[in-house]
Parts: structure tokens; sequence; C-alpha cells
């Protein structure tokens, strides 16, 4: 991860920022996936934990990798919505941090119905065993993301992690987020 590239989100009057950052991500998705890259790390500087993701993107890597990205076509409907900043080395006295994807406990009433074809029970029994009460929401900022193979609207929640001063290595998925490997922080 020695260099990086921010991406920040124009005002709008037609489009709330979180829509438009909901685009962005999605566009990303697609493209870490058409280049098949588990070595492009994102995070959010503006980040606030519990309130939102912020108005910048910004993306990590080499510069080989970084210049590959954006050498595809995957901001095109995006342009007159972004700042795009230069490719600039990462500053050498930066902290470092995970910035990973947590997933929400599946909601109580997907998990009676999957409790009541697995176990043939009745619903009564079903909510008497799985109360709303084993619900637990998230607090974390999200973007709104559409499944290509199902077609549904969901949600990404993302945590940023502590900060520590060493880097570490690992893979990052097709959405630039890493349960491991740490992105630089500054």
């Amino acid at each position: 991860m020695t260099h990086y590239v921010d991406i920040r989100l124009r005002p709008d009057p037609e489009f709330p920022a979180n829509q438009l950052l909901n685009a962005l991500f999605s566009k990303l998705h697609r493209a870490l996936v058409q280049l098949q890259a588990d070595d492009v790390g994102v995070s959010f500087p503006e980040f606030q934990a519990k309130r939102s993701l912020g108005e910048c993107l910004r993306l990590h890597g080499s510069s080989e990798h970084l210049d590959s990205l954006m050498a595809l076509s995957w901001l095109q409907g995006m342009r007159d919505h972004v700042d795009l900043g230069a490719l600039l080395a990462v500053p050498a006295d930066c902290q470092y941090r995970v910035v990973r994807r947590v997933q929400a406990q599946s909601s109580p009433e997907r998990l009676r119905r999957r409790y009541i074809k697995r176990h043939g029970v009745t619903v009564e029994d079903a909510v008497s065993r799985l109360p709303d009460a084993i619900s637990k929401e998230l607090d974390l900022p999200f973007v709104y993301l559409r499944s290509q193979s199902t077609g549904q609207q969901f949600r990404l929640f993302v945590e940023h992690g502590d900060l520590i001063n060493q880097p570490l290595t690992g893979k990052f998925s097709c959405y630039g987020l890493s349960a491991v490997a740490t992105v630089p922080w500054f």
C-alpha cells in the first residue's frame, strides 16, 4: 500500500451525498470484480462512527495496481459528481487500520422461516424459540448496494478498526475491504 487516490463527492442539489457514495462504491465493486483485484483497499477518511462514511472514498494500493484500476472506465457516469485526486505516495509517518465489512445477524423473520423449514415446527413455536429480541441492529455507517445475482438491495456495513503503528498484510475483497489487512491512515 504505497500509493492512494482520493475520490471526493461534489455537492449536488439533486442527489444527497450518501446516494452518490452508494453509486460510486457500486461502480468500484464492479471494477474490482472485473480486475479480479485482491490488492486494492478502500477507506473513508471522513467517516464518523455510527453516522456517515463521509464524502471521500480513498483507494489504496501500489502505483501499478491503482493505475490499472483507474485506466478502466468504471467512473463513467460519475465524473460530473466527483473530483478525482492525483495518484500520490502515502506519507511516511502514517498509522494503519483495518477497514472491514461487518455483517448483521439475519432478521428474526428470516431466521424463523429457516427454522420452520428445517425443523417442521409451527410459526408459534418458531416465534417462541426466536423472539424479536435476538435481532441486533448494527450501529455502523454503511452503503446501499444492489446484488447482481438477486437484484435485492442490502446494506454493506463498514467498520474502521483501531489505529496501529505497523501495517498488516493480507488480501482485500472485491469491495476493497479486509478483516486482516490494513490500509494507511493519515
